[in-house]
């Protein structure tokens, strides 16, 4: 088990903080093949003071450092709660995704949207920071 925490302040004062749990597994007699899943957790507090939860769970099969992951992710508001899958994949140490909506709570309920994944740059090394952008369809917008 391992246990990862990463702080991240980006331009436009977004601050974020992740926590993480996972276990990564290597497979016997594949050089470089490892497979991985855990749950992960993150809080954001942008710049006009609203605050944003996320929790998820993730799932990788890397080789040598690239491969595929998937993973579903809750983010959680003062107004209500947005549930998306995500898929994705890391080549050269660059990760790019898409999410898909699948349910929401609250002002978020019957919201539809889609969403990006992508690799930010990141000075760390063995810790992998990412820009993640939702857009968000609520009902009447």
């Amino acid at each position: 088990m391992k246990r990862e925490f990463h702080v991240r302040i980006r331009e436009g004062g977004e601050v974020k903080f992740f926590s993480a749990t996972r276990q990564i597994t290597e497979v016997a007699n594949v050089e470089g093949q490892t497979v991985a899943s855990g749950k992960l957790f993150g809080v954001a507090i942008f710049k006009d003071g609203r605050i944003g939860v996320k929790d998820f769970v993730n799932s990788q099969e890397m080789l040598k450092g690239s491969g595929s992951y998937y993973g579903y992710s809750t983010y959680t508001f003062e107004d209500g709660s947005i549930t998306a899958r995500y898929t994705g994949s890391v080549k050269d140490g660059q990760s790019k995704g898409e999410y898909t909506f699948l349910s929401g709570t609250g002002a978020y309920a019957n919201a539809t949207g889609t969403g990006t994944i992508e690799s930010a740059p990141n000075p760390f090394k063995g810790v992998s920071l990412l820009n993640i952008k939702l857009v968000i369809k609520t009902p009447g917008s």
